[in-house]
């Protein structure tokens, strides 16, 4: 959706407001503005921790743009992150009969799915631990990546996505590595795993991870301006 704001001698009238949008398209007397609606999906079981803090930058970000927000919170949601074995039976069933599939699945996977249907922009919160997600943010991915939820086969057996409105990802990490060590040492684990293991191979490419790294000895000046910088990137 579009909005025209029409500019003459500095007085800028909106011919609709329904939405403000997040990119700016200049043209000569008119700005188009174009918005997103953005999917967080959070998981910190710790109300105090850094990431709560990262998730309010974001959501203060995005609402400073007039933008629209929903919020996944694993934790709150009591999301239940194991594979079971009508889950697994649900998974072959989904390559060939993705509806009946679904009959199978979990209610609250079943929420999930229509609020990414939704959705523009996805966005992951969450810490790195032992250099990988934590369970809940891996149970997201197993059970809601899913065939006939996430993505789907195309005639010669290749996952293509089903979720076509989603144009971008952006996963938010902290962690207590050296960013070099993670790196060369850990191999990117979770750029591989998520990034590039998930959503690249089902056919995302406007990937982006913001990696804040050795949180635990960084100055409370260093994560305030941490924190400034994720806000100016959302609004």
């Amino acid at each position: 959706m579009e909005i025209i704001v029409l500019v003459v001698k500095n007085v800028s009238k909106p011919v609709h407001t329904e939405y403000l949008k997040q990119t700016k398209l200049r043209m000569k007397n008119k700005i188009i503005i174009k918005t997103m609606k953005t999917l967080i999906v959070f998981n910190h079981p710790y109300e105090g921790s850094y990431c709560n803090a990262i998730l309010e930058a974001v959501q203060s970000g995005l609402k400073k743009g007039n933008h629209l927000v929903d919020l996944i919170h694993l934790d709150k949601d009591n999301f239940d992150p194991v594979m079971r074995g009508k889950d697994l039976l649900a998974f072959v069933k989904a390559q060939n009969d993705a509806e009946s599939a679904l009959s199978m699945i979990d209610k609250q996977v079943l929420d999930y799915k229509s609020r990414l249907e939704e959705a523009e922009h996805l966005v992951f919160i969450f810490p790195i631990w032992w250099e990988l997600m934590p369970a809940l943010t891996k149970g997201f991915i197993d059970k809601v990546i899913f065939p006939g939820v996430a993505y789907k086969y195309d005639e010669k057996g290749k996952m293509i996505s089903r979720l076509q409105n989603i144009k971008r990802v952006t996963v938010i990490t902290t962690m207590n590595t050296p960013s070099v060590i993670y790196r060369f040492i850990f191999g990117n684990a979770i750029k591989k795993s998520l990034l590039t293991g998930t959503f690249w191979k089902i056919g995302y490419s406007n990937l982006k991870w913001i990696s804040l790294n050795m949180v635990k000895s960084a100055s409370d000046k260093k994560r305030k301006q941490w924190l400034q910088q994720i806000e100016n990137a959302f609004t």
